[in-house]
C-alpha cells in the first residue's frame, strides 16, 4: 500500500525521507565499507555471543522480511564484547536480499554487493526494554553478516523449511529451539561503525558489528528466500525481493576494524 514504507517505487528508501526526517541523518545506516580507510583500532575486543535455542519463540513473514523473534526477558542469548560496553540481549534476526544473485546486501565491501544479508538485533540491557532502548545512541547492536553464494548451506535448512509454511505477509509459525549460533562464520573479525536502523523509524541508535566473514548459500537456497510474499493472503503475488536500503552517505564517521 502506498501509504506504508515498502521497497517499491512509491514507498521505497527514496521515499523514506518524507515520513522519517532522520533518513538524512548524520548517522544513517547502511554504508559502504572502504576497507583501505577502516582503522585498526587495538582497543577493540573480541566478540562473544552465547545463544541459548530455546529461547527462539517464532518466525513470522512481517511484509518486509522474514524474521525469527526470541524471549528477550532472560540474559539467555546474548552479545558482549566487541566495541560495546555491558550485555546486549538478542530480541530477533532477520534477512535482506535481492531479485538476483549478485545483489541484496545493505552493506557493500569496496562497493561490493552480496546476495543476502542476515541482522542479528540486540539491545542494551541497561535500558528497561527493547522499545526504550532503540531511542538511544548506544540502543542497539546489529550484528551483520553476509551472505555469498557458494555451497549449499545446512545450517539454513530449518530455517527455509519453516518459510514455506510463512509465504504470505503476516503469516507466523512456531519455531522453537533454533541456535543462531549456527549462522554465523568461523571467524568473527569484524568492522563497527555507529549507524542506525536500516528500515523506517531509521533511528540513530545502532552500533554496528559487521563480520568479514560470510556464510555460504546456494543459488536454489536463495530462490527460497525470493518465494516469500510482500502480498497478504489472496492479493495478488508480489515476490519479496530487493528489501534492502542502499548505502548512505558516512558523514563525519570512521569505520574501525577489530584486524
Amino acid at each position: 500500500m502506498a501509504h506504508e514504507w515498502g521497497y517499491g517505487a512509491n514507498n521505497g528508501p527514496d521515499t523514506w525521507h518524507e515520513k522519517f526526517p532522520i533518513a538524512n541523518g548524520p548517522r544513517q545506516s547502511p554504508i559502504d565499507i572502504v576497507t583501505s580507510e577502516a582503522q585498526y583500532d587495538p582497543e577493540l575486543k573480541p566478540l562473544t555471543l552465547r545463544y541459548d535455542p530455546s529461547v527462539s519463540l517464532d518466525i513470522i513473514n512481517n511484509g518486509h522480511s522474514v524474521q525469527v523473534t526470541f524471549e528477550d526477558d532472560e540474559d539467555k542469548s546474548t552479545l558482549t564484547g566487541g566495541p560495546i560496553t555491558g550485555t546486549y540481549r538478542l530480541k530477533q534476526f532477520h534477512f535482506h536480499w535481492g531479485s538476483s544473485d549478485d545483489k541484496g546486501s545493505e552493506h557493500t565491501v569496496n562497493g561490493k554487493l552480496y546476495p543476502a544479508e542476515l541482522h542479528l538485533v540486540h539491545w542494551n540491557t541497561k535500558y528497561s526494554n527493547f522499545g526504550n532502548a532503540a531511542s538511544k545512541s548506544d540502543g542497539l547492536a546489529v550484528v551483520g553478516v553476509f551472505l555469498e553464494i557458494g555451497n549449499e548451506n545446512p545450517q539454513l535448512s530449518k530455517l527455509l523449511d519453516a518459510m514455506e509454511t510463512i509465504k504470505a505477509k503476516g503469516a507466523q509459525t512456531s519455531f522453537a529451539n533454533f541456535d543462531p549460533t549456527l549462522l554465523l562464520p568461523s571467524t568473527l573479525d569484524y568492522w563497527t561503525y555507529d549507524g542506525s536502523l536500516t528500515t523506517p523509524p531509521l533511528l540513530e541508535s545502532v552500533t554496528w558489528i559487521v563480520c568479514k566473514k560470510s556464510i555460504s548459500v546456494s543459488s536454489a537456497q536463495m530462490e527460497k528466500f525470493r518465494g516469500l510474499l510482500f502480498s497478504l493472503e489472496g492479493e495478488p503475488k508480489c515476490n519479496m525481493v530487493d528489501n534492502y536500503r542502499p548505502p548512505q552517505p558516512l558523514k563525519d564517521r570512521k569505520v574501525r576494524t577489530s584486524l
